[in-house]
């Protein structure tokens, strides 16, 4: 068996998709007589600056010989990467050996690069200590690509290692010659075909924005990919689709929708570029912002901790930002999401537990009427009737909010971040779709 490994041979400006080279390597080696197991699609730390919008690197799983899935790599690279880009800077990566039998120092490679920021030079170290399988690699540009290449080859390990669930994506394709025009998809009917397979395969529409999230707005070769946990389900989607003509179509492997970049810590070690899973406590009234960004402060669940993070939650989420905006200061909550400049941006968050009452100067009794201070320490006093009461009193108050766990919609979801619908979750959940 042989690993291959891509990365980044994709263009913001002139189109092109790593999931397409793969796509296209998976082909290539079947035509010349391999047989090709199963072709993952890896996304790995969200938050890293270097990266496509999905940060996804590729790899492909075949019995052709090392020598010989590495060239043809390398072949499709040099003829399909958009290598003129400056950004684009592609690496390929070919290990011999089973998937699930990589060198460890590769799968742990796999499972840092999902969470955390890894340089070209520890990945060309990681390769030149692999003693035990043969090894291939090349890089383009400035060969940053080869960071993404090795996480891919090592990632099948990686999952088994951490348990992981993958979930599944069926991507079709255009013909070259469409790439860059209007895609031709018609809206009904991907809403239809996706509320027959739903939840099986999930994100694939937005009912409350009337949006196809599935339909990309790129000029690349993408035409639409349909997502979920059964490969079957997710190809009967894409199939029902009332599209233009299709060039070919490929269903991945990948850890999309797993949350598997998240990592739990304490509010006060959180870093920069890297994405999380906290506890915490409202600290400040949400605040809505120019642009409808609404902003708030979160603090650490022990008391007495004087460390603040700022949180946020941006227009692109939109009815999220409702949920978000009925938080008061005291509720206690799991937050999680990337933190960038020092403000989480928020992905999902669970209620652990509402405030639910307000301290609020009392009524009188007889009257009915706000009292007023009776001065310094002496409580309260009405000015018509002449009561008084000692203190402030607890007042309930109604809460639009439940317990249970509040995500962003289908149009606004990280790929990597996992869909309430999933299940799974340690509360009970109120889905978006």
């Amino acid at each position: 068996m042989t690993v291959v490994g891509l990365d980044d041979t994709d263009s913001r400006d002139a189109g092109m998709c790593t999931t397409y080279a793969a796509a296209r390597l998976a082909e290539r080696l079947r035509e010349e007589g391999a047989a090709v197991a199963r072709v993952c699609l890896v996304r790995l730390n969200p938050a890293v600056e270097h990266k496509t919008r999905g940060n996804a690197a590729l790899a492909v799983h075949t019995d052709a010989a090392v020598d010989v899935a590495f060239a043809a790599a390398r072949d499709l690279v040099d003829a399909h990467a958009v290598v003129d880009d400056p950004r684009t800077n592609p690496g390929v990566v070919a290990l011999g050996g089973a998937p699930a039998s990589v060198p460890g120092s590769v799968a742990e490679f796999a499972g840092v690069a999902v969470r955390d920021l890894l340089s070209r030079e520890r990945a060309h170290e990681t390769l030149s200590g692999v003693e035990a399988v043969e090894t291939r690699h090349a890089t383009w540009g400035d060969g940053r690509g080869v960071v993404g290449a090795l996480a891919a080859a090592g990632a099948w390990r990686a999952w088994d290692d951490a348990d992981l669930d993958p979930t599944y994506e069926h991507i079709v394709y255009r013909p070259r010659e469409r790439w860059g025009t209007e895609r031709d998809v018609a809206h009904e009917s991907v809403f239809a075909a996706a509320d027959r397979e739903y939840p099986a395969v999930w994100d694939t529409v937005d009912h409350g924005e009337n949006e196809t999230v599935c339909v990309p707005h790129t000029p690349g070769p993408v035409l639409y990919g349909i997502r979920g946990d059964d490969p079957d389900a997710c190809r009967a989607v894409a199939d029902a689709i009332d599209a233009e003509p299709a060039e070919r179509a490929c269903t991945f492997v990948t850890n999309q929708g797993t949350d598997a970049h998240l990592r739990e810590a304490p509010i006060r070690a959180v870093a920069d570029d890297r994405a999380y899973r906290l506890d915490a406590v409202v600290a400040s009234t949400p605040e809505t912002r120019r642009g409808g960004h609404v902003f708030l402060d979160l603090g650490p669940p022990d008391e007495g901790a004087d460390v603040t993070l700022g949180c946020a939650a941006f227009e692109p989420t939109k009815r999220f930002r409702d949920r978000v905006r009925a938080l008061r200061v005291g509720d206690r909550l799991t937050v999680c999401g990337e933190v960038s400049d020092g403000t989480l941006k928020l992905e999902k968050f669970a209620v652990r537990a509402l405030v639910r009452t307000e301290s609020v100067t009392p009524d009188c009794p007889d009257c009915g009427r706000s009292m007023s201070s009776a001065g310094r320490g002496q409580g309260y006093r009405c000015r018509d009737c002449g009561t008084s009461a000692p203190g402030r009193v607890e007042r309930p108050i109604e809460r639009s909010l439940e317990r249970g766990w509040y995500e962003v919609p289908p149009c606004a979801r990280r790929h990597i971040a996992k869909p309430l619908v999933r299940g799974g979750f340690d509360a009970p959940t109120h889905p978006k779709r």
